[in-house]
């Protein structure tokens, strides 16, 4: 048997390889380096392997011809909105390593040195007992978080650039197992952050589950698992079209239930609320991106010849999406809560840019990706910093009331985000909804434009409530107070800031970017 030999375009994969090999180097720093300079290594490597990547995809997509090359023996491919996804994923991830690596907000509450502001001392040990305060006072700090977000890193920039199934598959698997365990390791709320990566886990195996077996259908109906490969077999006419329906629907099952998509969205709420902030904010950008990048993979390069089959479906799961995260958010008394809830509802409003099927609607799609991840990051990253008398992130609207009056800067920075996530114009997420709703309009789903405004409206309502909380109501008799932020945690508040404005005033150069990565490699 002649088995061909394997070949590696090291070039064109070479934003992934620098983040895998960084997570690596990780690794083998916690084996082998002393605890008291592991902090500042796994730091400097995390962030420099991340800048390093970014570089290396920008001078990838400089030298790219169009529309694209495929690498790794048709494992990989390397396009235009790969490279864009990779992009966008690769900042947020800078963000997110500078939220993890804040020391200094809330120092250690049991006195000593201070470890990693959000996340506990000692994983291993019971939450409130005699070693975890042990730990907490000799300043122990859980570095291994570092090469852990890195390797959930790696798995987000091969899962929207992957050519096969059994590929992404493997993409969705690297970066879900690392943020299961970093979801449990929050400093504070031990058994609440715990319970959240149980359920995360249990969750995010089952969808796997339904990926796994969709790509076995989808295998059975076409011979390969190659995308391109089942895209000629349903262009072919021939094979049992119900197979490949089955197969289509339970891959959808996997990656609606990353992207948080009605009625597969029950984690999220639970998950945003019990991880340690910092993942949260990293977690639901990059998470989000990197799922809606593979979801565009599969339904515009695998079968868009079934698009009369799935849209249908694609619509039910946008409208339900789009109210019920509205609505539920609403009801929410829990800042962080109500923030899961409104990601919930925007799944919906970029599906509606998936659902267009066209080039607008794919370069509409890349545009809000980018915007909602700043929007978001910032969002969590202004709660980490709301603190009540115990050190404690204080997340309850009831506590807020008269934060704005306090903290002006603060006020007016958290009602920038919730503007630009109710769409205000001026503000990014008014230039994102415009052109999602834009090209579904002019896909043909008019009806879908107007459920989403709709929807956009009522959620204004909750997103208003809380300025109106903050500026024009009353303090609570003990009100919480806004901790200092370091230099880590300042720089990603006031770049979330700048690009969330900047976006809304002046979004065209972005738009033109997005423009020229409408294109997969088909």
């Amino acid at each position: 048997m002649n088995l061909p030999t394997p070949t590696v375009e090291y070039g064109l994969v070479s934003p992934m390889l620098i983040v895998f090999g960084a997570a690596i180097l990780g690794v083998l720093v916690e084996a082998v380096m002393s605890r008291a300079h592991r902090y500042t290594t796994q730091v400097a490597l995390a962030l420099g392997g991340l800048v390093a990547a970014l570089i290396a995809t920008v001078v990838v997509a400089r030298d790219l011809p169009d529309p694209g090359r495929s690498a790794v023996m048709g494992a990989v491919v390397v396009d235009r909105p790969a490279l864009f996804l990779q992009a966008t994923v690769l900042v947020v991830a800078v963000l997110g390593i500078l939220l993890i690596a804040e020391r200094q907000i809330g120092g250690n509450p049991e006195g000593g040195a201070p470890g990693l502001e959000a996340f506990t001392p000692q994983a291993s040990t019971i939450p409130g007992t005699v070693a975890e305060q042990v730990a907490a006072k000799a300043g122990t700090i859980q570095t291994e978080v570092f090469p852990l977000t890195m390797f959930a890193v790696g798995g987000m920039l091969l899962f929207p650039a992957s050519d096969d199934l059994l590929t992404m598959f493997i993409a969705l698997e690297v970066l879900s197992l690392p943020l299961y365990l970093l979801c449990g390791l929050a400093r504070r709320r031990r058994l609440l952050s715990q319970e959240a990566a149980l359920k995360y886990f249990l969750l995010g195996a089952f969808s796997s589950a339904f990926f796994l077996y969709g790509s076995a259908m989808l295998y059975g109906y076409a011979g390969t698992l190659d995308l391109r490969g089942i895209a000629e077999r349903v262009a072919a006419g021939d094979g049992r079209t119900s197979l490949a329906l089955i197969g289509t629907a339970l891959v959808l099952v996997g990656v609606a239930f990353k992207v948080g998509a009605v009625p597969f969205h029950s984690w999220i709420p639970d998950v945003y609320q019990g991880a340690p902030t910092p993942i949260t904010a990293f977690m639901a950008a990059a998470t989000k991106i990197a799922a809606f990048g593979a979801m565009l993979r599969v339904f515009y390069v695998a079968v868009p010849g079934l698009s009369t089959d799935w849209r249908p479906v694609l619509w039910l799961l946008a409208i339900l999406t789009m109210v019920v995260g509205t609505i539920t958010a609403v009801t929410q008394s829990d800042v962080k809560r109500m923030l899961g809830y409104s990601a919930v509802a925007h799944t919906g409003f970029i599906l509606t840019g998936l659902i267009a099927g066209t080039d607008a609607g794919l370069s509409a799609t890349l545009f809000y990706l980018f915007a909602y991840g700043f929007s978001t990051v910032g969002a969590f990253t202004v709660v980490s910093l709301v603190r009540d008398t115990a050190g404690e992130e204080d997340t309850a609207f009831d506590r807020w009331a008269g934060l704005g009056r306090r903290y002006p800067i603060v006020g007016v920075v958290f009602s920038l985000f919730l503007l630009a996530f109710a769409g205000i114009p001026l503000t990014s997420g008014f230039v994102a909804k415009f052109a999602v709703f834009k090209a579904a309009g002019e896909g043909g789903a008019i009806p879908l434009v107007v459920v989403g405004v709709v929807a956009s409206a009522i959620a204004a309502y909750f997103y208003v409530r809380v300025i109106v909380l903050m500026f024009f109501t009353d303090p609570p008799e003990s009100p919480p107070t806004v901790v200092t932020p370091s230099f880590f945690t300042g720089a990603v508040v006031g770049l979330t800031a700048v690009v969330t404005f900047a976006l809304g005033a002046l979004p065209q150069p972005l738009l033109d970017l997005a423009n020229t990565a409408d294109q997969f490699l088909r």
